[in-house]
């Protein structure tokens, strides 16, 4: 009987340091668990870095992408207003080159007027005049075509716009004052342009 009373304070001595020991497992697995959840944090940091870094990257070729864009938009921009300026030259150069030669024809144009104007009158013979109004009518037709146009003066109120006065002359009919009297040279317009005003007499 002594024995078993001894073999039990055996057991119950021995049994508090079964449990000590049963709670060792416990702990290391704890830091475990801790180790683990530091590993996760510093991988989920460096990710959280990698992808700072990414969108950052991003940014960067974005606005880059735009400025290109918005480079590209003006440049766009000024070649078009450099090619419709470079027409719009070539157009003009073309007009002053056509006005210059058109008012170079202006005095056979005159010469014409004259001689149909000195054969009316004249006995010569009536194919001198009429080969004149053919040389004259061909080269009228040839500058309307090309866009010249005589300006209307005869009777038509004096306009400065148009119309160049050399002299005044006193009239009676009162309708007839301030209106041309007589057209000493001829005007004209190339495609709506004044070219050479018309020379006038205006009543008074």
């Amino acid at each position: 009987m002594a024995q078993e009373t001894n073999e039990e304070k055996k057991v119950q001595e021995e049994a508090p340091e079964q449990g000590h020991e049963k709670g060792t497992p416990e702990k290391d697995s704890s830091k475990e668990v801790k180790k683990e959840t530091k590993k996760e944090e510093k991988e989920l940091k460096k990710e959280k870095s990698k992808i700072e870094e990414l969108e950052k990257q991003v940014k960067e070729l974005s606005e880059k992408v735009a400025k290109e864009k918005d480079d590209y938009i003006r440049l766009m921009a000024e070649f078009d207003n450099f090619r419709r300026r470079t027409s719009q030259e070539k157009l003009d150069l073309v007009s002053v080159a056509s006005e210059d030669t058109i008012k170079g024809l202006l005095p056979v144009l005159d010469d014409c007027e004259r001689a149909i104007a000195a054969l009316k009158d004249s006995t010569d013979s009536a194919a001198a005049k009429e080969g004149t109004e053919l040389i004259y009518g061909k080269l009228t037709a040839y500058l309307k075509s090309k866009g010249l146009a005589p300006i209307e003066a005869m009777d038509k109120p004096f306009d400065t716009d148009v119309h160049e006065a050399v002299a005044q002359m006193p009239v009676q009919e009162e309708e007839k004052k301030g209106k041309i009297f007589d057209v000493v040279q001829t005007g004209y317009t190339l495609n709506g342009k004044v070219i050479r005003f018309a020379k006038v007499v205006v009543g008074i």
